[in-house]
């Protein structure tokens, strides 16, 4: 397990990161996310050892990850960190290579990673020429290709088509099934929720809120949709003490205050017209969010 242990980081009166305590368990992955700003390249970058915390420390296993075990990383930043001039296969021999694998099994591994990827038609190119989508797959190859046992991805996604997407998805969650740590952040909610594990929410360099997908989910706040007739759907909506999501033509999302039950809700809307549909609605990963870092800049 990859652990960050009561880690601050300051830049002069800037506080990047304060008392960060987190936990990345083997064949989890953990979706790493928080508005911008709010310190997640910072602590992937301490991680890396890139940059030294002020107090606090990591570990790995227990110990505190030092220059060998943090070879069985594989990073992947959120500026390309290629070289352009490199060809695609020449880069992850170059980087499988240096990584402590021999020529035999360097070349193998980045053929099979040029072929995971569907780049063998592109595997003689140079970097610089690819497509924004191919790089960021080559750049995820090359965090891939030395077989690390974490990897801390910054913003893996990005400039990535739905097929490339899903493709990145399905190797991501291979690794975790492998038995690897997986941390990545990411603005995409919708598909931090669909393939993590866990979550970790951070603001103003402060963990926020952590848990399984579901827990968090299962969490915060209450909400109640309610379909029906334009009447209903207003009554609802205009009731002291809810707050509207989301409203469209016959249908409204609103989150009650504690003060409220949502029996007082339908009678609200059963007062202004028919009632389709009422039930409770599990907040989204966005939902949690949007709370926690509300709740985190108070």
């Amino acid at each position: 397990m990859l652990e960050l242990v009561e880690v601050s980081r300051c830049y002069g009166d800037v506080v990047a990161l304060e008392d960060l305590s987190l936990g990345v368990p083997k064949a989890r992955m953990v979706g790493f996310v928080g508005p911008n700003g709010a310190g997640k390249t910072t602590a992937m970058r301490i991680v890396l050892g890139l940059q030294q915390p002020d107090t606090g420390e990591v570990r790995w296993e227990g110990r505190p990850l030092d220059a060998g075990m943090r070879r069985r990383i594989g990073y992947m930043p959120e500026e390309r960190g290629l070289y352009p001039k490199m060809r695609a296969l020449e880069q992850l021999i170059y980087v499988a290579r240096l990584s402590g694998l021999g020529a035999g099994a360097a070349l193998s591994s980045a053929n099979l990673w040029i072929e995971r990827f569907g780049l063998q038609e592109r595997a003689n190119d140079r970097v610089e020429t690819l497509s924004l989508g191919n790089q960021q797959r080559v750049q995820l190859a090359v965090a891939l290709v030395h077989n690390p046992d974490l990897l801390v991805l910054d913003e893996p996604f990005s400039g990535l088509d739905p097929v490339g997407v899903d493709l990145m998805s399905d190797v991501l969650k291979d690794e975790v099934v492998g038995g690897a740590a997986v941390i990545f952040s990411s603005h995409q909610l919708e598909l931090v929720e669909r393939i993590c594990n866990d979550v970790a929410i951070i603001n103003n360099g402060r963990l926020v809120a952590s848990g399984t997908v579901d827990d968090l989910r299962s969490t915060g706040e209450r909400l109640i949709r309610i379909e029906g007739s334009h009447g209903a759907v207003d009554g609802a909506a205009a009731l002291a003490g809810v707050t509207v999501r989301t409203k469209a033509a016959g249908s409204v999302v609103v989150r009650l205050e504690d003060s409220l039950d949502g029996e007082q809700v339908l009678d609200a809307a059963r007062a202004g017209g028919p009632v389709s549909h009422f039930s409770t609605e599990r907040p989204s990963l966005a939902d949690r969010f949007r709370e926690a870092v509300a709740y985190g800049a108070e």
